[in-house]
This record gives structure tokens, sequence and C-alpha cells, in this order.
């Protein structure tokens, strides 16, 4: 889980850029250049309530798709299920709780499928997900919150920045351990030690269900009388 760079109030991965506002923290691995495109999450288009679960892709950066991830969740009736595809690096740890607060507050029923990278930020909305499907190829990276400075500011705004900083990582690694419903002991020991988790390590550590590489039953619609 990594929260890298500041920008305004908000955090980011990435390089350093220059910008307006002091950087903010960011649930991404900071400083590296992005290995994708970011990609624009897609809705499947059900047509009838017999095509099946709706399926929300969360693929790339989640600062980049916030937007249309939120639409794309706000599309789920309160309380209704849905099926999210995980390949994602991280990103802002603002966006993460939003998403995260989103679903808990709608009853968002979400079956969270990892079928490449859950890292970082984007391990906050896997973990609100009240089913979690890993395979043995997923990947998870757990890590400290970082954060980088985009451009000069006053040295009252960096402490008020470096408290916030602190109160704010405390907070997110709590809420991650109360989201997968775990101790903080096994999650803090991957976060501080930027561990690299594999899909069975998940399963071992009762934070998912493993699945073959073979069709779902529960993904496909209903079959006809």
């Amino acid at each position: 889980m990594s929260r890298g760079r500041f920008a305004g109030p908000r955090p980011e991965r990435g390089p350093i850029r220059r910008g307006t506002g002091p950087a903010l923290p960011r649930r991404g691995r900071g400083g590296e250049a992005r290995r994708r495109p970011a990609a624009r999450p897609r809705e499947r288009d059900r047509g009838d309530d017999e095509r099946g679960p709706l399926e929300i892709a969360l693929v790339g950066d989640l600062t980049d798709n916030e937007a249309d991830l939120t639409d794309k969740l706000l599309g789920v009736p309160p309380g209704g299920e849905c099926t999210i595809w995980f390949d994602s690096p991280g990103g802002n740890p603002y966006c993460a709780m939003a998403l995260s607060t989103l679903m808990k507050l709608r009853g968002v029923r979400a079956t969270g499928i990892v079928g490449g990278e859950c890292s970082s930020a984007a391990l906050w909305p896997f973990a609100t997900c009240i089913r979690r499907l890993v395979t043995p190829y997923s990947v998870f990276l757990f890590h400290p919150m970082k954060w980088q400075s985009e451009e000069h500011i006053g040295i009252t705004e960096a402490a008020e920045w470096s408290r916030h900083f602190v109160e704010i990582e405390g907070e997110m690694d709590r809420m991650l351990c109360d989201l997968f419903g775990r101790s903080h002991d096994l999650i803090a020991h991957w976060i501080k030690t930027h561990r690299y988790v594999s899909g069975k390590e998940m399963v071992e550590a009762g934070l998912a269900e493993m699945v073959a590489l073979e069709t779902l039953p529960e993904l496909l619609p209903p079959a006809a009388d």
C-alpha cells in the first residue's frame, strides 16, 4: 500500500511533477513510471437481468480513473451486487478511501477478482469486497505511505502536512485491517517490509479465496428454462 506524492492536498504515485500546492500521500508505488496507459473502467452492457452480474473493471491508476469508477459504482443499486475485476498498481489514498466509503455506505455487495495486480491504494476497494477471489498468479504489494513535494512551500504548511501525513497513514492502515477483518500484526508487517504477496499467501492468511483459471459458473447468465 503505498501512498506516493502529494499534489495539492491530494496524493499520487509517480515521478515528481511541478504543480500547485504541497505534495500529498499516495497509495501506489512512488516514483516509478507507469507501466501501462490508464484504462477507463468499463461496465458490461447487461441489456436485461438475464445477462449475469454487473461487472466493473478497476484497471490502471485509481487517480486517473476515479470519476469513472465512482460513476460505475453509483450505477449499482444500493444493496446491489456487482463483480469488480482488479489489475491496478494503486494511486491516491484519498481516492481509495472514497471508493471504499461509497461501497460501504451504499451496501454494495461486490465480488472482487484479481486478474493481475492489486497493489497499494487498490487494496482498499478490494478489501471492501464481501467476497475476494484470487488466482495463483495474482500479485499484491503492501508498503508504507510515501510522499514527495512538488514545489517550494512554507515551513508552516510543511509542518502541518507532516502532522496530517502521520495521522492519515495510521488511520488508513487501521481501516485496511478492519476491512479485511484481520489483526493488525500481519498486515502491519507486510506494510513495513514492502512485501509482495502472492495469491496463495493471501488465501493462507484468510484474506481471499483461490480460484482456478477456468470458467466461474456464477459469472455466467442463468440457463434458459
